[in-house]
């Protein structure tokens, strides 16, 4: 009869034969979010890193797990991404040069009779860039063309090439060796074509290189990503998850003395809409606040402010230190 130290080998080699002990292990069960795939470190190849696994995430999300959503619009279309930094190689001066086609009009949806970003006629190496002012972690773009003179005008093929200085700039490359990767464009002036990157990019400078243009090299674009942080969420003020009870401040301005035309804290809330859509205070004084960071330069783009450390806390109060005319407001905190 066999003795029981053999029994428990052959019953172990045969459970493992099975299949019964296959899924088991630092992979299992997955510890990766949103479908990652979990790789198995093995120790030759660890080196400094000490878990025993890494998630490969896909497309548009990124964290240790994969937890993160990373494909918010980085402000192009929303004004947060300023003119002054975005610039290209030329642009186009149409109608006797009063219409310029400028950098700064190369804003996703952007309307008007001028109303994208078009490079020179005799510009042969076109290139438009956006100085996003810090490292950010950049996972894909969205193009769109635009209509010039009657006729459609959009980028067929593109490529994109990034940098941390403003001065060397490189490719992102292709699968294996292929070289420079070539993304697809636009099929006509007014669709919208999403490309997300393989691996995210943790840069401050962004440029697109048009390869194939139909007609003129015209573009409207939008930048994704997130924070490198990853914790800068919207927390409710916009879609009013943060209610307005919620919400208060040290006055309020009454149009005409009248409650029924007053400038609430809660209708602080950014892009809000309608003739009251905004907090006022009822005082210019550096005194009044919102239960500062380098404000905004008129009444509709946006001001993205983030802080050097992230803070816990349970209430958050705004301060006004200077204004344009009145302390007038439409906020969202950012978060997790």
């Amino acid at each position: 009869m066999p003795c029981p130290r053999v029994l428990a080998a052959l019953c172990g080699a045969l459970l493992c034969a099975s299949g019964l002990f296959a899924f088991s292990g630092p992979c299992f069960p997955n510890p990766c979010h949103n479908d990652a795939e979990c790789q198995v470190i093995d120790d030759f190849h660890r080196g400094d890193v000490f878990t025993q696994y890494i998630c490969k995430c896909p497309h548009g999300y990124t964290g240790i797990h994969c937890e993160i959503v990373c494909t918010s619009p980085l402000g192009m279309e929303t004004g947060a991404i300023a003119d002054s930094q975005i610039s290209a190689s030329s642009m186009h001066l149409g109608f006797m040069g009063l219409q310029r086609w400028a950098p700064y009009l190369a804003r996703l949806h952007l309307t008007g009779i001028v109303n994208a970003w078009t490079s020179s006629n005799y510009d042969r190496s076109p290139w438009i860039q956006v100085n996003l002012m810090r490292k950010m972690r950049v996972t894909g773009v969205v193009t769109q063309g635009a209509s010039r003179a009657g006729s459609a005008e959009y980028l067929k093929t593109f490529k994109v090439a990034y940098s941390t200085n403003g001065r060397k700039f490189q490719f992102i490359q292709g699968a294996g060796e292929s070289g420079d990767k070539i993304f697809m464009g636009n099929v006509d002036n007014s669709g919208l074509k999403v490309n997300l990157f393989e691996t995210p990019l943790e840069v401050q400078y962004v440029r697109l290189v048009p390869m194939i243009c139909h007609r003129g090299c015209t573009l409207r674009f939008e930048l994704l990503g997130c924070e490198l942080n990853g914790c800068a969420e919207p927390l409710g003020l916009k879609d009013n998850t943060i209610p307005s009870k919620q919400i208060t401040a040290s006055s309020f301005y009454k149009t005409w003395g009248l409650s029924a035309f007053s400038w609430y804290p809660s209708y602080a809330r950014l892009d809000n809409q309608g003739k009251f859509n905004a907090w006022t205070a009822q005082t210019n004084s550096a005194s009044e606040w919102l239960q500062i960071f380098p404000g905004n330069m008129d009444n509709n783009s946006h001001k993205k402010n983030m802080f050097e450390a992230p803070f816990l806390a349970r209430f958050v109060r705004i301060l006004p230190v200077a204004w344009h005319n009145r302390i007038t407001l439409r906020v969202e905190l950012l978060g997790c």
